[in-house]
Formats: structure tokens, C-alpha cells, sequence
């Protein structure tokens, strides 16, 4: 088993970089700005293009998945997703045996996923859980919302929050969803009247000098098919420490 901060390829050189690592897994902190799998419609550097550049080996594991176009393209081992302005952890298997291992932890959400982000204004209270189910948004088919603005099947969600710092009319929260919906953390922020900051495609406004999505992927915590626990964690971004520094002064 081994540790490492460590980036691979010229393209991608100081971009993504390993947080852990051991034979069956490995973890990478994703930078935002680079999306994980290709759309099939655009032609930029992807996730799955660094791991198959640093493990060609991977190609085939998990098997294959359908982009947004339609077609298909190897998993390369990638077990979940962040948007793309999102920042922060995701794992990689090695074999297929981790790979259907740890991805059944993701479909029956016994994975623990930890999340910070900043919001305009505080909660109140400052800790509790969101129990909004969330469907397609009868008005942008891009977006996802709650209640009766959303249209057809509704599926449930439930997401935890805390404040963890604030000041300056802005707040530091840890998010934990106990579901995985799309978009459910910027929409259930938004529902709850404090819309995660930069959010482009949710229309929140810009702060703390952010220019992009204030959502990080902080911490994940499964089982192995060793079936030991690990807890990974992916570092801070710059943006993040330096509008933590701006909200503590």
C-alpha cells in the first residue's frame, strides 16, 4: 500500500494528482475545470484519458458505459463522476473484482461521501438534513429541481448540512448526501434558499472570488473487497483556502 502526490502526461502535468493508492484502487483529486468522461460531442482531455495515459492496463475494467451522444466508451476503472466544475476525490479500480465491489456500495449508498461548499448567507439552523425529492425541471430540461416545478418521477433525496464557519454574509458548509441525484446538492442548497456560489447553470450569483463552481469533493469512506474500511481525502483548492482565509478575518 502507498501514498502519492503525484501527475502524469504532459497534458495533464500539475493537474490531477494521486491521493492514494494500493493495488487494487487508487484515488485521484480532481481539478475543476476537467470533465471525467468524454460527452461524445466535444474534443478536449478527459478524466479517463489521464488514467488510460498512466494505466493502459484499466481500459477494460468496469467494461463499457454510454456517453451522452449515444455511444460508448471504456469505463477505465472509474467508479462515479463529479461535474465538471466540481472538485475533488474519485476512485479508480484496478480489477474487476473492485471495481463491482466498490460500486455496489454507490448504488445502495453505503458509501459515505463528504462534500464542502460556500453559500451566500447562513443557514438556519446551522445544521439539519434536506428531505426534498428532486425530478427534471419542467422549465430547462438542462436543470434538476424539487416540487412542483419539477416534472415526472420525482426520486427521493436526502442531504445532510453543517456550517462550519461564516462571516462576511458567506458560509463554509460540510454537505453528505445520503443519495446520489444528479445535480442534488446544488439543487437542494438552492431549495433551501442558499444556492451554492458561481453556480452558472443554477443562476447563483458569484462571491469570494470564485469562478467556478464552489462545490469540493472533500472526503470518501467505503470498504474495500479486502473488506477493510478506508476514509480518502482530497486536499483543499487554492480557491477554497484563500475565501476560507477572506470569511475568517
Amino acid at each position: 500500500m502507498s501514498m502519492h502526490n503525484d501527475s502524469a502526461g504532459s497534458v495533464f502535468k500539475g493537474q490531477v494528482s494521486i491521493i492514494y493508492e494500493d493495488e487494487d484502487v487508487f484515488a485521484v483529486n480532481k481539478p475543476a475545470g476537467l470533465i471525467v468522461h468524454a460527452d461524445g460531442r466535444t474534443i478536449e482531455s478527459t478524466l479517463s484519458d489521464w488514467v488510460l495515459e498512466k494505466y493502459p492496463t484499466l481500459k477494460d475494467v468496469g467494461g463499457m458505459h454510454t456517453l451522452d451522444s449515444g455511444r460508448y466508451a471504456p469505463r477505465a476503472g472509474i467508479l462515479h463522476r463529479l461535474d465538471r466544475e466540481t472538485s475533488g476525490a474519485i476512485l479508480i479500480a484496478k480489477t474487476d473484482e473492485a471495481f463491482y465491489y466498490i460500486q455496489r456500495q454507490f448504488l445502495d449508498h453505503s458509501i459515505k461521501k463528504t462534500y464542502n461548499a460556500f453559500v451566500g448567507g447562513t443557514p438556519e439552523p446551522e445544521e439539519g438534513v434536506i428531505d426534498l425529492s428532486i425530478g427534471r425541471s419542467r422549465g430547462d430540461y438542462r436543470q434538476w429541481t424539487t416540487g412542483a416545478l419539477a416534472r415526472g418521477t420525482l426520486r427521493k433525496a436526502l442531504t445532510h448540512y453543517k456550517v462550519e464557519h461564516s462571516g462576511k454574509g458567506y458560509a463554509y458548509l460540510t454537505l453528505s448526501p445520503e443519495t446520489g441525484r444528479t445535480h442534488q446538492l446544488r439543487v437542494h442548497m438552492k431549495a433551501l434558499g442558499y444556492p451554492i456560489l458561481c453556480d452558472t447553470r443554477y443562476e447563483s450569483p458569484p462571491g469570494l472570488g470564485f469562478t467556478r463552481l464552489a462545490l469540493h469533493a472533500s472526503e470518501l469512506t467505503f470498504e474495500n473487497a479486502k473488506h477493510h474500511k478506508l476514509s480518502i481525502k482530497a486536499p483543499l483548492p487554492t480557491d477554497f483556502l484563500l475565501a476560507l482565509a477572506e470569511i475568517s478575518k
